[in-house]
């Protein structure tokens, strides 16, 4: 039996497994790919999505990090109906067998988690098919404006991708400005949407970029705001298969058992404290402490109402923060590194932090001027966190070529004083 056979035949069996398990998910199309078509589905996020030299930057990264030992790359799997999920063909059978395993917990969860359930009904279920289409969009606008005027609202769609109301429907329509020449006043925190809608000489081609990075970070949200809980629970559902997989050999099993085991683990080697969390150790052994002390009918409510905020701040409780080591640390003025806190409020909100409001700052839209002029505002009060300065210039120039008027960001200096950036259009 070939190795593609003999891992179709045990999925097959893990599907059953999984069924005995009260596991319910939409089907899964699993597809066995070379590792660099796996590096490219990392990098771009999706099989086939919109062409941009920012890719290429993160590849090379991912390429730098996968030669230094970091980052392996087991597995990609995008919720859907049907699921798709891709394994690497140069894995070992015990590895794709624990890929298998986690995969299945994936779906488990992305059918049953109430977020992936409401971002699946307003985009669709078959992302992949959307990615394509939009892929052939810009395609055809590069053949018909250019690759120079492409990439230029590429650079201001892409730069902006957080930057989503994920509390506001996927469509929506925007209001009238009540004069062309008056200022109107806005708080409007969806920049994707509100330049697709109110740019002043926005074309229908440039506009549909705008919206297709934004109808991709909706999608990519809940993938975003659960991964705690979502690699957690595909880690204790994959573990609890495998110790009941009595069709795997002993060999099989046990090479199966020593994957999950990497995989879990809090840090990459002996003897070292690690300094970020390891999302899959943190989810598996918060979802083992919660079965154990609510059981699974109540694991599996909390699967549905959480996402990693509620889950954090719910269950991750003190004695496990303890027995895990979990602390907060701060960096001296010479570089030295000391354990600042212990306190589980202080673990919880460090771990939080840069989740808040999809990792980006929080700006929203302050007013349109009559002459055009665009005007944000960085509601730092709020989200807590400077702005990367030097970077926020750069994404108001591409925002001020695609906006084609002045536009100004409010935020605050090192110095915790008000500061103003601008760009024009000629920048």
């Amino acid at each position: 039996m070939t190795p593609n056979s003999l891992l179709a035949e045990y999925t097959r069996e893990f599907e059953i497994l999984a069924a005995q398990q009260g596991l319910a998910y939409y089907p899964i199309d699993f597809e066995v790919v070379p590792a660099h078509f796996m590096t490219e589905v990392a990098v771009y996020g999706l099989p086939i999505r919109m062409p941009h030299w920012s890719f290429g930057v993160r590849y090379i990264h991912q390429l730098i990090r996968q030669s230094m030992g970091h980052s392996r790359i087991f597995e990609v799997m995008f919720p859907g109906d049907p699921c798709h999920a891709y394994l690497v063909r140069d894995n070992s059978i015990a590895e794709n067998i624990l890929v298998v395993a986690h995969v299945i917990g994936h779906a488990d969860f992305a059918k049953r988690n109430s977020l992936f359930e409401r971002f699946m009904a307003m985009g669709g279920a078959r992302i992949l098919e959307q990615a394509a289409e939009r892929s052939r969009a810009i395609e055809r606008a590069l053949v018909e404006h250019g690759q120079e005027k492409v990439e230029q609202v590429l650079d201001a769609a892409l730069a902006l991708e957080p930057h989503v109301d994920i509390h506001q429907p996927l469509y929506r329509s925007a209001r009238a400005p009540s004069s062309p020449l008056a200022s109107e006043s806005y708080r409007e925190y969806d920049l994707l949407w509100f330049i697709a809608n109110h740019a002043p000489e926005l074309q229908g081609w440039q506009r549909d970029i705008f919206l297709a990075v934004r109808e991709e970070s909706f999608f990519f949200y809940p993938v975003f705001a659960c991964q705690i809980m979502n690699e957690g629970w595909a880690s204790y559902w994959h573990a609890r298969l495998l110790r009941q997989a009595d069709f795997l050999p002993p060999a099989e099993y046990l090479a199966a058992i020593k994957a999950h085991s990497d995989v879990v683990r809090p840090f990459a080697a002996d003897d070292q404290l690690a300094l970020s969390i390891n999302p899959y150790h943190l989810g598996f052994s918060m979802w083992e402490d919660i079965i154990e002390r609510y059981g699974i009918d109540t694991a599996r409510q909390i699967c549905h109402d959480e996402d990693d905020f509620g889950f954090i701040r719910n269950y991750l409780t003190q004695n496990l923060a303890d027995k895990l080591n979990l602390f907060v640390y701060e960096t001296d003025h010479d570089g030295s590194i000391r354990i600042a806190n212990k306190n589980i409020h202080a673990i919880r909100e460090a771990i939080l932090s840069v989740k808040f409001n999809y990792g980006a700052p929080r700006v929203a839209v302050k007013a349109v001027h009559g002459d055009g002029r665009l005007e944000l505002i960085h509601d730092v009060g709020e989200d807590g966190r400077g702005l990367d300065l030097a970077r926020a210039e750069r994404v108001l120039d591409y925002i001020a070529r695609v906006w084609q008027r002045p536009v100004s960001l409010h935020t605050v200096g090192i110095n915790g004083q008000p500061r103003v950036l601008g760009a024009s259009v000629n920048t």
